[in-house]
């Protein structure tokens, strides 16, 4: 049996309709499985040294630029009140380059650990929103207007200063041109209008909504608001239709069908596509910007940005380390030999499966590393969604019956799973979130779970099903067996496929007729999008206090809840399209509608909680057990890495620990 950890866990590829999706890039070459220490001639295997001198107040290859007249002096690229950032364990030494690896290089994973500046930003515990290049806000008209306040002096890494222009531009001329985004982001929009963006000075911008917009904050702190600090004006104008006149033509001659493709070629679509790291020329507010792109390589380098904006409790500007490196391995095995061999300062938890680690516990002396958590963000290992909208009106009365439901969460053996595929870790689960949240609902997590063969043929008996065939399956009322597919996505979570082989055998011994079909990711996509799927597996994600933000779990909120599509298009639509939702589940709509328009924080726990209570009494989806606790390996010598990293894109891992501060200690 697999591991539990799943390949591509902060990457939610597989999360339909409310997030972007990423554009992946697969890196081609002939030494995918080598096992030779990377190195270029100007670094070693595994982290470089940091080196310079303790009490400098910037890198000493950024004081040579100054000494030879290629940079301006340290005092002229900082702002007058840079953001102060509390390192972790201490104030850290300049140099070094950080080792790391990932298998398939997507926007997100390069965004997490490289770009998360936006606007505002989470807090360390992700307890509350704070100020980033806003360096405070005012909100308004009962929620319905915040005005950030840009932190003045703050300079792009190509010396040009930061302005409410830029945020203007970024949501004028590109998130509202339909050319580039057909589609608006729900978050800036309320009452299906969007937000109106205006500059009230070159450092104030405001945002107007129609209607109040309680969890306008926390959208804009989460990876959705990278977008509105990654498109400096200057740069990405001179290929936008309305400021270039010859931007079609131009777009043209390069082979694009026209300026908004050529755009987004060049990376106009923020950090959240892979075409903004693959270009070196775009200025950025990050710590880091791009100087070597993958191209047809198999790295990803990105050097320190001279202008940035940040600095320890001493006055010494970020980042501490000069240089990140980005190995692509596609093969697993070839990561974990380069992990136990120390060659990594941090390994991706994509990279740390269960049964990897005694291999790597037993290296870490002469690798010289350590072990850190990484606790997984999803709310389940494996949950079945059954389509409770389908198309075929017999097969949505069956998945609609709840004690067929019932029945079927019954007759899963899962501490049978947790023993063979979970390596014996976790605990039967339904789709609670998890105990760290503050939703978290003991009823909702255990009902159903108890492994008892008798009364899941009870409950089946009980919604009708008593009718079966020779060969034993039950039968619908039309005399058809009653039978479905499960589809499993391909190269998404290990365990998937054992975990839903082994649940089929459990169906079909009462009588469900249950058969597992794999395919590829996109292809599943395809089919729920057009409502074609009877059952989906996924892990359940998100599963702590961003529930709040992405409830897809229990209400379907958006078009792509994999559970309900028609009604999430309705709910969506406000009723113009799509399928009107049963009446229970349109109260969870009007719950989530208020929730959105509330702006204080105990009366939209109290709203999300009666919604959760009506998803607990319906039991919409059928969950098998908690997630285990993920880990990672961290080089001893690369410091002031928090000992817990939770992984999660709602809270943009590693991002929110601020690696700016990381640092490689001399050894």
């Amino acid at each position: 049996m697999d591991s539990s950890e799943p390949t591509v866990t902060r990457r939610k590829l597989l999360r339909f309709g409310g997030a972007a999706s990423f554009v992946i890039m697969t890196a081609s070459g002939c030494s995918l499985l080598s096992t030779d220490p990377d190195t270029d001639g100007r670094e070693g295997a595994g982290p470089q040294q940091a080196s310079g001198d303790p009490g400098a107040k910037e890198a000493p290859s950024l004081a040579e630029q100054v000494k030879a007249g290629k940079l301006p002096p340290l005092a002229q690229r900082m702002p007058k009140s840079p953001l102060v950032v509390q390192p972790i364990e201490k104030v850290g030494n300049y140099g070094g380059t950080w080792q790391t690896c990932v298998g398939n290089p997507d926007a997100s994973f390069l965004f997490m650990n490289l770009g998360y500046d936006g606007l505002v930003r989470w807090s360390r515990d992700w307890s509350k929103v704070e100020p980033n290049l806003a360096e405070s806000w005012d909100a308004g008209g009962d929620g319905r207007q915040y005005t950030f306040h840009i932190r003045p002096g703050v300079k792009w890494s190509d010396g040009q200063e930061c302005t409410a222009d830029d945020i203007v531009f970024a949501y004028n001329d590109v998130l509202r041109n339909q050319e580039l985004f057909p589609t608006l982001p729900e978050w800036l929009t309320a009452g299906g209008r969007p937000a109106t963006v205006e500059k009230v000075d070159s450092h104030t911008v405001r945002f107007t909504f129609a209607e109040p917009k309680g969890l306008f904050l926390q959208y804009l702190a989460s990876s959705s608001g990278n977008v509105l600090t990654a498109l400096p004006r200057h740069y990405f104008q001179q290929f936008h239709k309305k400021y270039a006149p010859d931007a079609e033509a131009k777009a043209k001659e390069k082979g694009h069908n026209g300026w908004a493709d050529g755009l987004l070629a060049m990376g106009g679509a923020g950090m959240t596509d892979i075409a903004w790291w693959q270009n070196p020329a775009i200025p950025t507010i990050a710590a880091w910007k791009t100087s070597q792109p993958l191209g047809g390589g198999l790295r990803l380098t990105v050097d320190r940005n001279p202008y940035y904006w940040k600095t320890d409790p001493d006055g010494r500007q970020l980042p501490y380390i000069d240089h990140v490196r980005v190995q692509v391995i596609q093969d697993p095995q070839v990561a974990v030999l380069r992990s136990s061999q120390g060659q990594f300062s941090l390994t991706p938890d994509e990279f740390a499966a269960i049964r990897d680690k005694p291999v790597l516990a037993a290296g870490r002396e002469d690798g010289g590393y350590r072990f850190i958590d990484m606790p997984q963000s999803n709310m389940n290992s494996a949950t079945f969604v059954f389509n409770l909208a389908h198309r075929d009106p017999k097969v949505r009365q069956v998945f609609q019956n709840k004690d067929f439901r019932i029945g079927l969460s019954y007759a899963i053996n899962r501490q049978e799973i947790i023993n063979t595929v979970l390596q014996r870790q976790g605990e039967p689960w339904q789709t609670s979130p998890l105990r760290q949240s503050k939703f978290f609902d003991e009823k909702l997590a255990k009902q159903y779970t108890e492994y008892d063969v008798a009364k899941a043929n009870e409950h089946l008996d009980r919604a009708g099903y008593t009718q079966r065939d020779g060969a034993g399956f039950r039968l619908r009322p039309d005399g058809e067996r009653l039978a479905f597919t499960v589809q499993v996505r391909l190269g998404t979570i290990p365990i998937w496929v054992d975990t839903a082989e082994l649940v089929r055998g459990y169906w079909q011994r009462v009588g469900v007729d249950a058969r597992v079909q794999t395919g590829n990711s996109e292809l599943v996509i395809q089919r729920v999008e057009a409502n074609q799927h009877d059952v989906v597996m996924d892990d359940g994600y998100p599963g702590l206090d961003d529930v709040l933000l992405d409830p897809a779990w229990y209400v379907p909120y958006q078009t792509g809840c994999q559970w309900a599509v028609p009604w999430g298009t309705w709910y969506v639509s406000a009723g113009r399209q799509g399928e009107e939702p049963p009446p229970r589940m349109r109260r969870q709509m009007e719950l989530y509608d208020e929730i959105k328009k509330t702006l204080e924080p105990a009366r939209q726990e109290e709203l999300f909680k009666q919604l959760l209570r009506i998803a607990q009494e319906e039991f919409y989806l059928i969950g098998t057990a908690m997630p285990v606790g993920g880990y990672s390996v961290v080089q001893n010598t690369f410091r002031n890495v928090p000992k817990s990293l939770l992984s999660s894109t709602t809270y943009p891992s590693p991002g929110w620990s601020n690696p700016e501060q990381y640092y490689i200690e001399p050894r």
